[in-house]
């Protein structure tokens, strides 16, 4: 028997190979779109705000964004089968991004993945909504540490990126890789390197007592619109 009873996979640089947004801002956006991720990391802009300038260039566009997402950003080539091995124990796989939202089921589809729930923002009607945040603090889109909190547990979460530290310093089981490493060890979070997701699998197989969560009373990004 696994020692989880749910798996929390980031998407974008993850579940997917590609960062699926850099690729579309990239492509199709403002020039000084970057400047907006690095204002973000510098905790100078929140989640919400940086996105929402992002995708302004974006208006009508949703069918090209999408169609570039899914000719030009595959996913793990090892992601396929590992929801298929979790599945086939019970284990449900749900991804949680704090990115564009519109490109995640597709490319799911696109690679005959079924069966997982997505907890991501959403753009419709041309205007972004944060349907999946917190209720109080309005730092990140998507609040990944309510989703961990929030799944039966215990947890496995699978990150890479500066959106999955909150989400990390919650779960029971850790894996990280690129900038998510820095950022758990900062925090004292005791993690599990990995390069795909046989790793992760070979590892929950072989996994009986877990590190259990960090879990501070609160979250270290805490924002509410009285602190903006």
């Amino acid at each position: 028997m696994l020692p989880v009873r749910s798996i929390l996979v980031d998407f974008d640089g993850t579940a997917c190979s590609h960062d699926v947004a850099e690729h579309v801002m990239e492509r199709f956006g403002d020039p000084d779109w970057a400047s907006y991720d690095e204002a973000w990391i510098r905790g100078e802009i929140d989640t919400r705000a940086a996105i929402r300038a992002q995708v302004a260039p974006f208006a009508g566009m949703r069918d090209e964004l999408i169609a570039y997402a899914v000719e030009h950003c595959p996913m793990d080539p090892t992601f396929a089968g590992f929801v298929s091995w979790a599945q086939g124990r019970d284990i449900p796989v749900t991804i949680v991004s704090d990115g564009l939202g519109l490109y995640v089921e597709p490319l799911l589809v696109a690679t005959g993945i079924s069966g997982v729930r997505v907890i991501t923002n959403d753009w419709a009607a041309g205007a972004m909504a944060f349907p999946n945040g917190h209720p109080e603090c309005t730092w990140c889109g998507t609040c990944k540490m309510l989703a961990v909190q929030r799944a039966p547990g215990p947890v496995a979460f699978v990150g890479e990126g500066h959106s999955d530290r909150f989400g990390a310093l919650y779960a029971d089981i850790v894996f990280a890789k690129d900038a998510l490493v820095g950022l758990c060890r900062d925090d004292g979070v005791p993690f599990v390197p990995y390069e795909d997701f046989d790793d992760v699998r070979r590892v929950l197989e072989a996994s009986d007592d877990l590190p259990g969560p960090v879990a501070p009373l609160r979250c270290p990004g805490w924002t509410t619109s009285a602190q903006s």
